[in-house]
């Protein structure tokens, strides 16, 4: 059986005026991620993972800041087309490991809700994802709180 595994990382700045998408899951916060899309860390760093298993690029690749189709979407979209690619070549998810870095809001609430959508996107359990969230405890750009960052790491199994 062949498996091979996938590493994604994303960050976005903190701004006024947007609204905060983690997992799929709008979060109350007086700031948002910014982005083309909706800036959803969380997603953009699994998709790279997913992507990168695959052999094939990132999310810049596929779906480009430059392409005004994808201006505002939500990445739960997104990652359904990047579970399409999955599919296409033959792979499946086995599982899937990330965590978000985040000095504010507190994310523990909500994680739950995020392995959801992430496990019903990628057609999986959600036993088979595991979401995490941790602070820098006030160092570095997360900790100063001007962005949110996130690891995944995702395996893959590809059909004989």
């Amino acid at each position: 059986m062949k498996m091979r595994i996938g590493h994604g990382y994303d960050v976005h700045r903190l701004v006024e005026g947007r609204d905060l998408i983690i997992g799929g899951v709008k979060i109350p916060h007086t700031l948002g991620l910014l982005g083309h899309s909706d800036a959803d860390v969380l997603l953009h760093a699994i998709m790279d993972a997913v992507l990168g298993a695959l052999g094939m690029g990132d999310i810049g690749k596929h779906f480009p800041d430059s392409d005004e189709r994808y201006k505002g979407i939500s990445s739960l979209l997104l990652a359904e087309k990047v579970c399409d690619i999955m599919k296409e070549k033959g792979a499946q998810l086995e599982n899937i490991d990330c965590t978000v870095i985040a000095q504010k809001p507190k994310l523990a609430p909500f994680i739950e809700t995020m392995k959801e959508n992430i496990a019903r996107v990628f057609c999986c359990d959600s036993a088979c994802v595991n979401v995490k969230a941790t602070t820098e405890e006030g160092l570095g750009f997360s900790g100063a709180e001007e962005g949110i960052a996130s690891h995944a790491v995702c395996l893959l199994r590809f059909k004989e």
